[in-house]
């Protein structure tokens, strides 16, 4: 039988990915869904390093006793999507601040009625 507690990692990842969905389905405010959507892209992340961590493995370093070694990919994929990231979450927040300005609220609903209805 698998042993649920030794697999954290994984819970932490479901409990980051479903706090992140929800966090994007209930709230109309346009700052909390980006907040949302960055607790998600983290849930992934960990999941990505979850995955490329090897067992008693050590650095992709060749030296005399070492035979079980982990692969940096994912570590690397990983930083370059930190990096996307930060950089797509400064993005939309600049548009939150845009359509703050231009309708006056970051409300979804309100923003909605100020559209008129859609089509």
């Amino acid at each position: 039988m698998v042993d649920f507690v030794g697999l954290y990692n994984y819970w932490i990842v479901v409990f980051l990915m479903m706090a992140g969905l929800y966090l994007v389905i209930e709230h109309g405010n346009l700052v909390k869904k980006m907040v949302g959507l960055t607790v998600f892209q983290a849930a992934v992340f960990v999941l990505y390093i979850t995955l490329g961590k090897v067992r008693d493995g050590t650095a992709p370093i060749v030296a005399e006793g070492i035979e079980i070694y982990s692969n940096p990919l994912p570590h690397v994929l990983i930083l370059t999507a930190i990096v996307v990231g930060v950089a797509t979450l400064a993005l939309g927040l600049a548009l939150v601040v845009r359509i703050r300005e231009a309708y006056g609220t970051i409300e979804e609903d309100e923003i909605g009625d100020q559209d008129g209805p859609a089509i």
